[in-house]
């Protein structure tokens, strides 16, 4: 199921749309798609052809295991606890379809699966970080491995939505605020996934972009601005990773939930970008049966989380009414059958019991990936990396004795050697379902490992004084601070937790010699920052954290991670400071405020739907920053290295496209990888500059090497409704390869005719 690839003409293009009617409302598929996936589409018509009314029925909505008993007829006998559950037709050779969470492992959120374990990888963020898409793809294909492996043939992977807000709960599960690094990283770990014959979702269509309110809310932008920036990371992603089907979200966008969205499903997807594949429901996510189904849902997932069973009974009801065409149904199988076939899920089935799994080797691509995700934001004086004969080391602080820090909701991964730290939640839209849990990989052990002529202490942090003490009486001090994000619930404000601000301070004024390491889900405020010589940010860095973070710490790896996200120097910098809604969820009960935020809270009277406008429409991230003069913390795309990098002789190519070769030298004394990025903007007026690509390249110490990257054309663009399309305005440009998004870098400019081609 290929979408269409988007080609860029020497010269206006515009392709008029012959109909507006759905795809379902034609007798073959489009043309543009029917080669793509021609084989594809006619063993699905041949299946559709087979199958009975009844069976046609049961594949358009899925059932939640943990709920399931609660629905008559539901095949309970044949599940395991998990998310997702829908029975196959084995006469016709299509398997139960077993789902489960998440993009960062196989999730066993609060052990519903007593005793079941798997591979963590670190959060999505530090993949984002590596800038490189052979570590997204792996870490994607090793999941997608162990899932296949526990019996699963779909995994709800492919988190793509722009981090908007630094406080949103679920940026530690997202690939950053920038369209293309966001769609490429996303589709590389698709790709992985589905690797393995087993299907892999995109996820949330669309523009989900906060915890608060999120079963209520209404996103809103124009058309314009949604197709220049969200909507593109998951056009890229689509493109690149071919995923079997499109999870909608909770939210509403301009006015109508995304589940039942005709622009975003029928419009958007499924006629602009030809997309073949089905559309499955975010777990309680449907609010309607008809308009539902005319606007584009094809399947209604863990239909027990819906305040009522949409597409089961009231689906047939309407179709036996004439409200829902019997096209429309079978399109929805189709559509369906056609993602099971491209996957390899019919060709390939799973096993029906558990396969043994190489969780050692697993273990090595979650900690390359920490490793290439890990950034150096700060380092001076050259504290950083750590002498091997240094003879005192105290840690304090983040339970940094036992373990890292893992990012919690339902992509939580119930990791292989256990949670040393596990706290349920008393209260909260996350209580249900999230734990805050960390991972049993020891820095403090770690570091014992790599420095063993040293005595390496640990001081947990709560006791002000006896921190003080520790750092006074050590070579070099690293402090651990922590912060916890979790799906459902966002950041009130971008403060560390408790007194660690305070804790930092004191180790710092004890010890110059203070690195801090910082385990959170996103940006957070530095109070601290002039006093401490180096920083460096580790993220949730999954099951193998504490191994990747003393090897940077050493030396062993030089950091290479450059930041998705921009790092605001206070809290008042980005768009909204604090979650739109949050007055209205204080101010409401409990529960009508758990009803919110969680599908599985019961109904709950009291709150109101309520709308967000997005002021900074296409511009997120360090586009904002750049459009309001605003100079941040730590820019996007900023990171250190134990080495120094230079860019020199630049030159512009736009006779296939605009390309930029560019010289990248290591100018220091150590080898390490370097990621220059290329930022487009137009040459006159005041458009914020835009990243067009990048590159990731190690060099040995006085090495040189040419690049040459190439700008995503859509970069260079914008969407124009009235077209509709794409559209290179003709003029010049100017092109930089910079550092991170604020350095000037090296400079070029280049002259572009003016193009045009579809949406």
């Amino acid at each position: 199921m290929r979408s269409r690839p988007l080609l860029f003409g020497a010269s206006l293009f515009v392709v008029a749309l012959a109909t507006t009617s759905p795809a379902w409302a034609q007798a073959q598929p489009a043309p543009a798609v029917a080669a793509a996936s021609q084989t594809a589409a006619q063993r699905a018509d041949a299946l559709l052809a087979q199958m009975t009314q009844d069976e046609k029925l049961q594949l358009i909505h899925g059932y939640f295991p943990p709920l399931a008993d609660r629905t008559p007829g539901a095949p309970v006998e044949d599940m395991i606890p998990s998310a997702g559950h829908i029975p196959g037709i084995p006469r016709l050779g299509i398997p139960n379809i077993r789902e489960s969470d998440a993009s960062l492992g196989v999730a066993n959120q609060v052990e519903q699966r007593k005793g079941d374990v798997a591979t963590a990888l670190p959060a999505s963020l530090a993949t984002a970080a590596s800038f490189d898409p052979e570590i997204a793809y792996a870490g994607g294909a090793m999941i997608g491995a162990e899932a296949r492996a526990k019996t699963f043939n779909v995994l709800l992977a492919g988190g793509v939505n722009l981090t908007r807000d630094p406080w949103a709960g679920r940026n530690f599960e997202y690939l950053g605020e920038d369209p293309l690094l966001a769609g490429v990283m996303a589709g590389e770990h698709i790709r992985g996934v589905q690797s393995n014959h087993i299907v892999s979702t995109i996820k949330h269509f669309a523009f989900n972009s906060q915890e608060t309110g999120r079963m209520i809310m209404d996103a809103r932008l124009d058309e314009a601005a949604l197709r220049e920036s969200d909507l593109l990371a998951f056009q890229i992603a689509i493109e690149i990773g071919d995923p079997a089907s499109v999870m909608c979200a909770y939210n509403k966008v301009n006015g109508d939930w995304a589940c039942e969205n005709d622009f975003l499903l029928n419009q958007v997807l499924k006629r602009d970008w030809g997309y073949e594949g089905w559309v499955m429901s975010d777990w309680g996510a449907v609010h309607s049966t008809v308009k539902a189904a005319m606007a584009g849902l094809d399947q209604a997932s863990g239909q027990e989380l819906d305040k009522a069973l949409y597409f089961d009974a009231p689906f047939r009801e309407a179709l036996e009414a004439g409200q829902i065409p019997q096209a429309r149904l079978d399109d929805m199988v189709r559509r369906f059958l056609i993602g099971l076939i491209d996957a390899g899920v019919l060709d390939a089935p799973v096993v029906t019991e558990p396969q043994p799994i190489d969780y050692a080797a697993n273990a090595e691509v979650a900690q390359r990936a920490a490793e290439a995700g890990i950034v150096l934001l700060k380092n001076e004086g050259g504290v950083l990396p750590l002498a091997a004969n240094a003879r005192t080391i105290a840690l304090i602080g983040g339970h940094a004795d036992v373990g890292v820090l893992s990012g919690g909701g339902s992509s939580q991964v119930r990791s292989v050697g256990g949670a040393p730290v596990e706290v349920p939640l008393t209260s909260g839209a996350a209580a249900s379902f999230a734990r805050y849990t960390y991972h049993a990989s020891s820095p403090l052990n770690a570091i014992r490992a790599l420095a063993p002529q040293a005595t390496v202490t640990f001081t947990a942090g709560d006791d002000l004084e006896a921190a003080r003490a520790a750092a006074a009486a050590a070579d070099v001090v690293v402090v651990f601070a922590t912060k916890w994000s979790t799906e459902a619930v966002d950041s009130e404000n971008l403060d560390l937790a408790a007194e660690q601000n305070a804790l930092i301070a004191a180790a710092a004024q004890a010890n110059p010699k203070t690195v801090v390491v910082l385990e959170t889900g996103g940006p957070v405020l530095m109070p601290w920052l002039d006093q401490t010589p180096a920083v460096i940010q580790a993220w949730y860095p999954g099951q193998r954290g504490g191994e990747a973070i003393a090897r940077i710490l050493f030396g062993q790896v030089n950091p290479s991670g450059r930041l998705p996200i921009t790092f605001p120097a206070t809290a008042d910098q980005p768009p909204r400071p604090v979650p739109p809604g949050l007055d209205l969820m204080k101010a409401a009960d409990s529960a009508a405020a758990d009803a919110a935020a969680n599908p599985g809270a019961p109904p709950a009277p009291g709150m109101q739907d309520f709308a967000v406008d997005y002021v900074e429409g296409a511009d997120v991230g360090y586009r904002w920053y750049d459009r309001q003069n605003l100079k941040p913390l730590f820019p996007f795309g900023h990171g250190l290295s134990y080495t120094t990098f230079a860019y020199d002789n630049l030159t512009v190519s736009n006779t296939d496209g605009v390309s930029v070769s560019v010289d990248v030298t290591n100018t220091g004394r150590v080898a390490g990888v370097d990621v220059p990025q290329l930022y487009v903007r137009p040459a006159a007026g005041d458009q914020p500059r835009r990243l067009a690509g990048w590159s990731r390249l190690a060099l040995q110490p006085g090495e040189t090497r040419r690049v040459v990257i190439k700008a995503e054309p859509r970069i260079l663009a914008n969407y124009d409704t009235s077209l509709p399309g794409w559209r290179i305005a003709e003029g010049a440009y100017a092109v930089s390869i910079a550092r991170d998004a604020e350095d000037p870098g090296v400079t070029g400019e280049t002259t572009i005719s003016g193009t045009a081609t579809r949406p």
